[in-house]
């Protein structure tokens, strides 16, 4: 059986969720979100619901190295319409806190 493509809303309404679930998943070290610390370099959906997430983590040496990549997968692959969940962990461009959100950098106290 070929799995059905989204339509435009479908997609659009998945790639929000997608947003929502990685707003989710916490830094175990840094009390603010992975989407609002910038460790989300691209968020990629196919037609066919597959999604590729380019991510970072803070360090190369994250305790979190191997829990949190598994736990993006896990989330955003319980997203209705979601067929598959790919993470392309990169370490180029090194994340720095400049690719923190206002929202971030309040929340810790930097802005």
């Amino acid at each position: 059986m070929t799995p059905q493509k989204l339509n435009t809303s479908e997609q659009s309404l998945t790639e929000a969720q997608i947003v929502e679930a990685l707003k989710t998943c916490y830094d175990p070290e840094i009390p603010v979100d992975i989407y609002e610390l910038g460790l989300i370099y691209g968020i990629k959906l196919e037609d066919d619901g597959e999604v590729e997430i380019k991510m970072t983590l803070t360090s190369p040496h994250c305790p979190a190295i191997q829990s949190l990549p598994a736990e993006v997968e896990s989330k955003v692959g319980a997203i209705k319409g979601v067929t598959a969940v790919f993470i392309k962990l990169v370490w180029d461009p090194p994340w720095h806190s400049g690719r923190m959100s206002e929202a971030a950098k309040l929340e810790l106290g930097l802005a």
